[in-house]
């Protein structure tokens, strides 16, 4: 069966966001840093970079390696939105959760109104690629998806928000996972790959 990933950046004190969605205060360390750690990243997880920047990231003819669906709530879709990009990982198959966004933003997208989990479910039991599912954001559509969350790649970077939105904005439902490994960066920022126990 497909495994529901939620692949996502946080902070020391689990934001995702500051308070009005804000992310570019994750520190990437020097260019060098930088460079050497998103090249590790697109090589790892190549299906994650927008479509729109893949061939700058040299991963413009790679196959999908992990996902071929992303799941994302609309406030981490209104992003690409911002930015005139209606198909942001136009690569993958594309649902944006979402009560209030128009069904027909842009036909490679798939809006869902209501009760993600049912779409999640549906899309675990399709057969086909055997690629995951990478819910990409945000943390309120990462709370009520919590239940089929089969594994979390977490990049934790050295800073504190102090405010914003939680990796998890949900019930109170401990779910224990286990550390499966774990990758640290010059840079400070570390990835840790956990399985639902």
């Amino acid at each position: 069966m497909r495994k529901l990933v939620y692949y996502i950046g946080v902070s020391l004190d689990g934001r995702i966001a500051g308070p009005d969605g804000e992310f570019d205060f994750f520190p990437q360390g020097d260019e060098q840093q930088a460079g050497a750690y998103a090249a590790w990243m697109n090589a790892l997880y190549p299906d994650t970079v927008p479509t729109a920047y893949r061939a700058a990231a040299g991963v413009a003819d790679m196959p999908n390696r992990r996902f071929d669906t992303v799941v994302m709530g609309r406030d981490t879709y209104r992003l690409s939105l911002d930015h005139g990009i209606t198909s942001p990982y136009a690569h993958l198959r594309q649902y944006v959760v979402s009560s209030t966004l128009k069904p027909d933003t842009d036909p490679a997208v798939t809006v869902v109104p209501s009760d993600p989990l049912a779409l999640v479910r549906d899309l675990k039991g399709e057969a086909g690629t055997g690629l995951d599912i990478w819910l990409c954001g945000g943390g309120r559509l990462a709370g009520s998806l919590l239940p089929e969350v089969d594994e979390l790649l977490i990049k934790t970077y050295p800073v504190v928000a102090g405010a914003g939105i939680p990796v998890f904005d949900g019930a109170f439902a401990p779910t224990v996972f286990d550390v499966a490994e774990r990758t640290a960066f010059p840079s400070g920022v570390t990835l840790t790959r956990l399985a639902r126990r």
